[in-house]
């Protein structure tokens, strides 16, 4: 059983990755969207209130976890699509395992995460960047970004099943924003007032950056944080994950 569930879902990971080919543009923007936003706030906006050290060293790791959680929009469009357009429903009248679909869609949306993790990442060594944490450090700190852009695809992927429709993204995709601007990519929380300050240090995207500037060797980084940055994202898991797979089951109820 659990070797046909890997099939089924290796099957839906290649449709997805096929989309790739016939959507180039969409697959560039979304790799070179982040690089000007490190660009912006990097060089045009300025340095960032209350940094110690070089504002590229505290604003890399920032922006590393922040596009960790922008760019959900293309998924939460194609899961919209193929259940409007009856794709999903022709899935689910053949032999498939439950959840193939939704497994293939975000193995896929992975991959593309984690190239645009390295096009970021070059693009900062580009820049002057250095990791001051050694190896250990740096595969530790690209574990806890992929593990909550994981996590936080399948809170996007029940939004959109509960969406259902591609028009309803958008409005739906607004809520990234202030998960994503409410955090410490761009400050240290102790320049901001105390509440902001409290809002920002319990917002997820903040102690995955936090513990991804430790393991970096960055400016920002807190000993202690990872396994909050660890904790966090199992547990949006273990509450969307299943709210998404059970929501997928019961279309067609």
């Amino acid at each position: 059983m659990t070797t046909y569930a890997l099939t089924d879902s290796w099957t839906m990971t290649r449709r997805e990755l096929a989309r790739w080919g016939r959507q180039p543009v969409t697959v560039v923007v979304n790799l070179v969207f982040p690089v000007m936003l490190l660009l912006m706030f990097g060089y045009l906006v300025g340095g960032g209130r209350g940094v110690s050290g070089e504002y590229l060293d505290f604003l890399v790791p920032g922006m590393l976890a922040l596009t960790m959680a922008f760019g959900l929009e293309g998924t939460m469009v194609a899961v919209t699509q193929d259940l409007t357009k009856g794709v999903i429903d022709r899935f689910r009248s053949m032999p498939m395992a439950n959840g193939a679909v939704l497994v293939g869609r975000s193995a896929a949306d992975m991959l593309q995460s984690a190239l645009g993790l390295a096009v970021l990442l070059a693009v900062a060594a580009a820049l002057g960047w250095r990791v001051n944490g050694g190896p250990a450090g740096f595969l530790g700190a690209v574990g806890l970004l992929l593990l909550f852009r994981f996590a936080m695809l399948w809170i996007g992927i029940h939004l959109a099943l509960v969406a259902g429709k591609p028009e309803l993204v958008q409005a739906v995709q607004i809520l990234v924003w202030p998960v994503g601007f409410l955090s410490n990519a761009f400050a240290a929380p102790g320049s901001m007032p105390d509440w902001l300050g409290t809002v920002v240090q319990w917002n997820p995207l903040s102690q995955t950056a936090t513990a991804v500037r430790d393991l970096f060797g960055s400016p920002g980084g807190e000993p202690g944080h990872v396994w909050a940055a660890v904790v966090w994202p199992l547990a949006l898991l273990a509450v969307f994950f299943p709210l998404a797979v059970r929501r997928f089951a019961r279309l067609s109820r």
